[in-house]
């Protein structure tokens, strides 16, 4: 009898970029690698989707559709591609309506894709029927997902294998179509044992032919034990990557798994050489990026406060943009007592920057002094339901700062139709109207917008790129200043008395007494400071100084650890400053507005 051959997908050029560069890779230079990857029989790659959508539009300065098309030219027709959507986020962060889920799957169809996986982060099989539904309906291969993690030490209720089957049992229950099904680690934190008997008992529940994925991360350095443990519980696939994104943050190596499966009955039946030949070209194409030393680190404290690869060299990216990298230890470790208290959702997008701004907030604000929005709203139940019900105190908390009850009905409910809303903003600002062009504005929003007017900013992190400039905010050092160069004219003080000295390009100085001024009377303005929630970028101000404002307003909105968020007016009143700009970036507690 035969050795079984495990399939597998190459996500190199998707989770890999997004666990290692925060997403933010430019097509012409990873494409000659994929070219190699086909040449040495890789013949499923992981394309698009999750942060490498928006990442696209928001730092690259290129659209996504683009990118996919041109994947599909380099492979042919024959080689399955296959993309990452968040069940009622689809590609965004934030909750898609209906008739945005169902454009998604026309579009990534129409741009060359074959697989969509799709996942929703809090295991609420509800978010998953419609999605699933649309992908089907446009010609995609559906691959739904289970999310796992393992809990933080002392929690229990949700995430054993038991909790996963009876998910599983709800799919199968509520008829969605799919094609496959993958279990979904993003945190690399699930114990083997416990990964085994997932793949165990699930293989008993679901139909004979049924395929059955796993996919992991090595941020633990548990990925090639997961991986095995997978496949002799009756996995048929898992995820891979090359060099230089493979371990860490990412899936395990390609040529690791093949040596681990020597001896055994089962075999990703490659060639060795060809593999190699592949990752040297992925080498040689990525060798100008910034690898952030993280990324390929194992850190084993994840375990205990379950952060996902994907996020993990983003938060860490935007960290030191604020300066504040030294606080990450601190906010690893209060991420276990937000995961705790949460509803133990799955630390995958969204849910796990919703528990890393919550962290943050609970290092630099004390804890649970103020509650993330995005956080209160997963409690408060609108994104869907938790696995267990959050901690009363938290979901009493987040009513009260959010001013929003508890939230029971189907989200996408209460969401308004977004391709009207994206045609208007198209129709306003005179661009052409296509189907791609209003999924760009219902998923990128105003990021989508500056792309489509060529004001987008490239932000690729290179070796050879120059340092980023200090960040406005308390405790900040000013960037360096370069030298003058041209006349200087300069005000000194000599015995109390003032004079005005010129100093010449070639050095020569003349001075003379300074001609009195009237002494200006300083300007004070007082009101309540509105603060940065969370260090981050300012995206978009959305009023004015002299602006009338009420209770809740939006006043600006920032990027803040991959989310966008509206920050909000605490008080009726006048904006009386505003001191901030687009594009600034902020640490928590910048005062942003001032309101009388």
């Amino acid at each position: 009898m035969g050795k079984k051959v495990i399939k597998f997908m190459d996500t190199s050029f998707r989770d890999g970029f997004q666990s290692v560069f925060g997403a933010r890779v430019l097509t012409d230079d990873f494409m000659p690698a994929v070219k190699a990857s086909v040449d040495a029989g890789i013949t499923h790659i992981e394309a698009g989707g999750g942060a490498r959508f928006q990442s696209l539009f928001f730092y690259c300065g290129e659209s996504a559709f683009d990118m996919m098309d041109r994947f599909r030219a380099e492979v042919g027709p024959d080689v399955e591609l296959q993309t990452l959507a968040r069940g009622i986020n689809v590609v965004a962060l934030s909750q898609c309506p209906r008739d945005i889920i169902d454009l998604h799957a026309k579009m990534f169809k129409k741009h060359g894709m074959t697989t969509i996986r799709n996942f929703d982060a809090l295991n609420d099989v509800h978010n998953l029927e419609y999605s699933g539904a649309r992908i089907a309906h446009h010609g995609l291969k559906h691959q739904i997902v289970v999310s796992m993690m393992d809990l933080p030490p002392g929690c229990e209720g949700a995430h054993t294998a038991e909790f996963y089957m009876d998910r599983l049992k709800q799919i199968i229950a509520a008829d969605i179509p799919f094609d496959s099904i993958c279990f979904k680690d993003a945190s690399g934190t699930s114990n083997p044992r416990k990964v085994y008997n997932t793949f165990k008992m699930a293989r008993a529940i679901v139909p004979e032919g049924t395929i059955l994925w796993f996919h992991t991360h090595d941020t633990a350095g548990l990925a090639i034990a997961q991986n095995m443990a997978a496949i002799e519980g009756g996995a048929d696939g898992i995820d891979l990557a090359k060099s230089p994104v493979s371990g860490g943050t990412c899936q395990a190596d390609i040529l690791s798994q093949m040596h681990a499966l020597k001896g055994t009955d089962y075999t990703l039946d490659l060639d060795y050489e060809k593999v190699l030949v592949a990752s040297e070209a992925f080498e040689l194409a990525m060798k100008d990026y910034f690898i952030p030393p993280e990324a390929k680190m194992v850190s084993p404290t994840v375990t205990l406060s379950p952060m996902p690869g994907g996020a993990l060299t983003a938060n860490t990216m935007m960290m030191r943009d604020t300066g504040t990298l030294h606080l990450y230890p601190q906010v690893i470790k209060e991420m276990s007592e937000v995961v705790r208290r949460g509803g133990f959702g799955t630390s995958v997008t969204p849910v796990s920057q919703f528990y890393f701004q919550q962290a943050y907030l609970n290092v630099t604000q004390g804890r649970w002094k103020k509650i993330n929005p995005s956080y209160g709203n997963m409690v408060l139940g609108y994104f869907g339901n938790t696995p267990v019900p959050a901690d009363p105190e938290i979901v009493a908390l987040a009513s009260k700062q959010l001013g929003k009850p508890v939230f029971t009905d189907d989200p996408l409910d209460i969401l308004e139709p977004g391709i009207p809303k994206a045609t208007k903003i198209l129709e306003e600002n005179n661009l052409p109207v296509s189907d791609e062009n209003i999924f760009i504005i219902a998923s990128c929003e105003q990021k989508g917008l500056d792309f489509l007017q060529g004001k987008a900013i490239t932000s690729i992190r290179k070796i050879t790129d120059e340092k980023p400039v200090a960040p406005k905010g308390k405790g900040k050092k000013a960037a360096p200043v370069a030298a003058p160069v041209g006349p200087r004219s300069y005000s000194i003080t000599v015995n109390s008395r003032a004079y005005d000295v010129v100093v010449s390009e070639g050095g020569a100085v003349q001075a003379s007494p300074a001609t009195a001024a009237p002494a200006a009377a300083p300007v004070a303005v007082s009101g309540t400071e509105v603060e940065a929630p969370t260090p981050g970028n300012i995206l978009k101000i959305l009023v004015d100084v002299g602006d009338s404002v009420t209770e809740n307003q939006p006043l600006l909105v920032m990027e803040a650890m991959k989310m966008e968020s509206e920050v909000t007016a605490p008080c009726a009143g006048k904006v009386l400053a505003i001191e901030v700009a687009t594009g600034d970036t902020v640490q928590a507690g910048t005062e942003l507005l001032i309101i009388g």
